[in-house]
């Protein structure tokens, strides 16, 4: 907690990053942390599902996979075993945007773990035999998503309400496309993506005072500008988002849901993206919040509610759900537009907005008490051009009054304006 203590006495600052970039213009940030037991080494590239090409879907991921499956210079498995001998651990995630590979070591060996790091990343072997057998291993795991009822509910939402948009597709992919990808295909995408422009190194936690010169003498430095680079999205248009409403049966679903989606600004917009979070955390925070108080503690008609909001770089969503009893759909839809048709018209008063405010404001400097996630969110800064302070965000906070609120978020998360699914289980 020592670290939530400083952010919070510093509250518009956060912990101090370093940022630069290599000659080949690959991006790096540390953040010093040298109270923290592990440093976080965060290796980050803009190449994630929304730019898969057609053919390609779910090929982003599956590259995830194959990374793993050894480099021109380790063998399948000889990664996994060197930092693991090193005292660390690994991962990777896979996002639409970017994707990223990450590990936490003790401090005094982050230099070895790097340079296995990147050789892992930018050096994979892409073996056929491996490639077959990991396939096999992703065509499973797409199967046991889509045996998920809640999955199914959640994907139909995205796919109708962005229908022709990378965002609509899942991450994992689609079966047929994986089924005809080849390893010439995929380093081709590793070729085209992995590149220095496209890569961004955060390092969190305990750093040596050679580090810099350590990164700007790396493998790293050797990664070529192959392509133009994916530029941030300063200037793009916004994704061209589908209302209405739609109701479907899912099999072995154990509760309805209703959910909601209505579309906000792309993540490089900090200050909009501010506005939607204390406007859901208005609605559907805490026992207070407008929609919890009314639908679960008044009417007692929901098992739960959640509004949130999902960011990324062309344009998010704010995302509503609500599980219900099959006979209550229709009250808790009713009680929900007019919830959302009332915040026109019952102003946000101070006290309201100053406790949502204070949640929001709290639950950034919450999040930034890993090197871990404080790793995460400077690479993602970082690879997507906002070289900030990791909470510059807040001082979008004091832009927010009642009147703004309603006159720039409020009124486009009202009910004609947004994307409903209504999911029941389905009637064996």
């Amino acid at each position: 907690m020592e670290l939530c203590k400083t952010t919070l006495r510093n509250s518009l600052q956060g912990p101090k990053l370093q940022h630069w970039s290599l000659g080949n213009g690959t991006k790096c940030v540390i953040a010093s942390m040298p109270d923290a037991t592990l440093t976080c080494l965060d290796l980050w590239f803009r190449a994630g599902s929304s730019l898969e090409k057609a053919g390609e879907e779910g090929l982003a991921h599956f590259l995830e996979h194959m990374v793993f499956k050894g480099s021109n210079t380790h063998k399948a498995g000889e990664f996994d075993r060197k930092i693991e001998a090193l005292g660390g651990s690994s991962n990777a995630a896979t996002g639409f945007d970017d994707v990223h590979f990450y590990v936490q070591v003790p401090q005094k060996v982050v230099e070895p773990a790097l340079e296995l790091l990147i050789d892992l990343v930018i050096n994979p072997a892409l073996l056929p035999d491996p490639f077959a057998m990991e396939r096999e291993v992703v065509l499973e795991e797409i199967a046991q998503h889509n045996d998920q009822p809640e999955e199914q509910v959640f994907q139909q939402l995205l796919s109708s309400c962005w229908k022709d948009h990378p965002y609509g597709r899942p991450i994992l992919g689609l079966k047929e496309s994986l089924e005809n990808l080849t390893p010439k295909r995929m380093k081709d995408f590793h070729n085209r993506l992995y590149t220095s422009e496209n890569c961004c190194l955060s390092i969190a936690g305990g750093i040596q005072d050679e580090m810099i010169h350590f990164i700007n003498r790396s493998h790293l430095s050797t990664l070529s500008p192959k392509n133009a680079s994916i530029k941030g999205n300063a200037g793009v248009s916004r994704i061209n988002f589908k209302t209405g409403r739609e109701t479907i049966q899912i099999a072995r679903l154990e509760s309805a849901r209703i959910l909601k989606a209505w579309p906000i600004a792309a993540a490089h917009d900090q200050q909009l993206i501010m506005g939607a979070d204390i406007a859901t955390t208005i609605f559907c925070e805490g026992r207070s919040s407008r929609l919890i108080r009314r639908l679960r503690e008044e009417l007692q008609i929901v098992e739960s509610v959640d509004m949130d909001i999902t960011v990324l770089e062309q344009g998010g969503l704010v995302l509503l759900e609500a599980c219900c009893k099959v006979e209550d759909v229709e009250q808790v839809e009713d009680e929900i537009n007019n919830l959302l048709i009332e915040s026109l018209i019952t102003a946000v008063d101070k006290k309201e907005l100053d406790r949502a405010c204070h949640l929001v404001r709290n639950s950034l400097c919450f999040s930034l008490e890993l090197p871990s996630q404080i790793a995460g969110m400077a690479g993602t800064h970082m690879l997507w051009g906002r070289q900030q302070s990791l909470l510059a965000p807040l001082q979008h906070i004091q832009y927010w009054s009642a009147e703004r609120l309603k006159k720039e978020i409020l009124c486009e998360l009202q009910p004609q304006k947004s994307y409903t699914l209504i999911a029941t289980p389905l009637s064996v």
